[in-house]
C-alpha cells in the first residue's frame, strides 16, 4: 500500500475546517449572533471572523503559501480560546485550541518545508 501523503491531508482538512467556520460566521445563525453579542463584540464583528478564516482556508490551501495560513489560521484559534476562556466557558475553548494544535502542526511543517528548499538550493 501507497504511503498516504498525511501532510497535505492535514493541510487539506485544516482548510476545509475554515470554509466552513469562515461561511458559518459569515451566515450566522442566531445563536452564534447571541454568542458574540454576550461576548462583546460589535454586531459586524462576525463578518470580519468569518472573512478571516476563509482567507486563511484559501493560503493554507495553496502550498506556497501555506505557512501564512498556518499563521493566520493560528491567531484566529488564539483569539477565538482567549475570548470563550476569558468569558469562563472552559469547555468550548477545547475546539478552538485542538484547531490551534493542527494549525501549528501544519505551520512547523510548511516551515520545515520551506527551511529544506532554501538548504537545497
Amino acid at each position: 500500500m501507497r504511503n498516504l501523503p498525511w501532510k497535505s491531508i492535514l493541510a487539506w482538512l485544516l482548510a476545509a475546517f475554515f470554509v466552513v467556520g469562515g461561511i458559518g460566521n459569515i451566515f450566522v445563525s442566531s445563536e452564534i449572533a447571541a454568542d458574540y453579542r454576550r461576548w462583546g463584540y460589535p454586531d459586524w464583528f462576525h463578518f470580519i471572523t468569518g472573512a478571516l478564516e476563509l482567507s486563511a482556508a484559501v493560503l493554507i490551501a495553496y502550498r506556497p503559501t501555506r505557512l501564512w495560513g498556518a499563521c493566520l489560521a493560528s491567531g484566529v484559534m488564539v483569539a477565538a480560546a482567549f475570548t470563550v476562556l476569558s468569558h469562563g466557558e472552559f469547555a468550548h475553548a477545547i475546539a478552538p485550541l485542538i484547531v490551534l494544535a493542527v494549525a501549528l502542526t501544519v505551520g512547523f511543517l510548511a516551515f520545515r518545508e520551506k527551511a529544506s528548499q532554501h538548504a537545497g538550493s
